[in-house]
């Protein structure tokens, strides 16, 4: 798992990885990486998608040294260099995208928009969401939930009030756009939002990432 991008993010996979591997009678057998988030955002902001996969390739292959079968990212703003990096990562990439794909396709979900960095707000969820339409939240809306994402990032904790303003942005958009669900698409979001304080239609990014890690995890073969 390549941590850092952001701790708090890495921290909550990390619990739910080996709760997981607990509840299954299982070992967590897992490398993790430390990789700067601040090196992501500059990469992102740069517009230099390959230079981010060779960055993010680097931790891939120092996991892979140490025994890792696949790679894992905690975050969704580096996927934006997910086809290059597929192309040139040492190991398979389990992606953050293709989870969200299909329960889009399983909930026949047609327009949603997105909570999470700016970068991947105003990028459509960098063009990765197929053909489900997304509704990009108005000016002032988007630098909230950017600004309070970004909180959550550095500080790697959430408050009662930034789960207040974020649950009011999204009832606003529910009733203005009518949208079939917010997409979470910020794993940092997880410091605020879990499934009893949600009150409106949404996707989990990071709820439906783990939840196919576990699967892939559950059917490795445990390590001798």
């Amino acid at each position: 798992m390549l941590a850092g991008l952001g701790v708090g993010a890495a921290i909550h996979y990390y619990r739910e990885l080996a709760l997981a591997a607990e509840q299954n009678q299982r070992t967590l057998d897992m490398v993790m990486v430390h990789a700067q988030t601040s090196q992501v955002f500059a990469y992102v902001e740069a517009g230099d998608r390959e230079g981010l996969a060779a960055y993010l390739s680097g931790f891939i292959a120092r996991s892979q040294a140490a025994g890792a079968e696949f790679a894992i990212i905690p975050a969704v703003t580096p996927h934006y260099c997910l086809q290059p990096l597929t192309a040139i990562s040492p190991l398979p990439v389990l992606n953050i995208v293709d989870p969200l794909l299909r329960e889009v396709t399983a909930r026949q979900i047609r327009r949603i928009s997105v909570f999470g960095a700016m970068p991947v707000m105003k990028s459509a969820l960098y063009g990765l969401a197929g053909d489900v339409e997304i509704v990009t939240a108005q000016p002032e809306e988007l630098e909230t939930i950017h600004k309070t994402y970004l909180s959550l990032l550095q500080t790697q904790t959430g408050t009662a009030e930034q789960h207040r303003t974020l649950t009011s942005i999204a009832h606003a958009i529910v009733k203005r756009e009518e949208v079939d669900a917010i997409v979470l698409a910020g794993t940092d979001l997880s410091l605020i939002f879990n499934p009893a304080n949600i009150d409106f239609p949404y996707l989990d990014c990071a709820a439906l990432h783990l939840q196919a890690i576990e699967e892939a995890m559950l059917n490795s073969t445990p390590p001798a």
